[in-house]
């Protein structure tokens, strides 16, 4: 432990981390030491962690669940455009790290992060998580890897786009979250794991709102998706990975 780090005492850390994350890549070593650089602060859903071009990069935001919750931590990641739309660039998890590219690049921040649920967030300053990658090479690899994840997200997007109708890019992107982030249901469903509205699915596929919400009824019509739940997605994950 460093000179200074905060002790992690009765806060449940979770013994398995959801699969891609930094937290999954690390060794067990690795993930105490990155825990106690900073204490845990709780944050409630809606909350802002960064703004889009802030210069203040001073810190690395490590995103755990609130022990109990049956979801996992989420935030959404968003890029505001000049024309006065948005992209939102993806969704983070439990055991993922955001701000890191602002922090190691010494760049304003190029989006937008909000919580999505209630969490836990370590505030970890940049210069001691740079130290932290410092001490450990293979924890370099591991945050390199998860950023190549990150970019083959966005360039599935970007493949979806070009040769998918708006249904098809709807349906590849719910079970591509349901895959990392979902829950299984009794039925054989699954519950998407995150709460997104028709505009933020919009805005992940590239599509206007008044599209996604008629592909949306369209998977109800065929029981892709659970009718029967308004606010949260429930979907059939082997029907709708099967839908062209």
């Amino acid at each position: 432990m460093t000179q200074g780090a905060y002790s992690v005492i009765n806060d449940q850390v979770p013994a398995r981390w959801p699969i891609g994350t930094l937290m999954d890549r690390l060794s067990p070593e690795e993930r105490t030491e990155l825990l106690t650089l900073a204490p845990p602060s709780p944050k409630q859903a809606g909350e802002p962690l960064i703004y889009q071009g802030d210069r203040d990069r001073s810190e690395v935001y490590l995103l755990r669940s609130v022990p109990g919750q049956r979801h996992t931590a989420c935030v959404k990641v968003t890029a505001y455009l000049e024309s006065g739309g948005a992209a939102m660039l993806g969704i983070r998890v439990s055991g993922d790290v955001v701000g890191e590219l602002a922090a190691l690049r010494r760049v304003p921040r190029s989006a937008m992060v909000t919580t999505c649920s209630p969490m836990l967030v370590h505030a970890i300053r940049a210069q001691a998580f740079t130290d932290f990658l410092d001490r450990h090479p293979a924890a370099w690899n591991a945050l390199a890897r998860m950023i190549a994840d990150r970019l083959d997200w966005a360039n599935r997007r970007r493949t979806d786009f070009a040769q998918f109708s708006v249904p098809v890019r709807v349906a590849n992107v719910l079970v591509e979250i349901s895959g990392r982030h979902g829950v299984d249901r009794a039925d054989g469903k699954r519950d998407l794991g995150v709460d997104l509205t028709h505009e933020e699915i919009a805005n992940l596929v590239g599509a206007r709102k008044d599209a996604v919400f008629k592909a949306i009824r369209r998977f109800k019509d065929l029981e892709l998706i659970d009718p029967g739940h308004r606010r949260k997605l429930v979907i059939d994950p082997i029907g709708l990975a099967k839908f062209r």
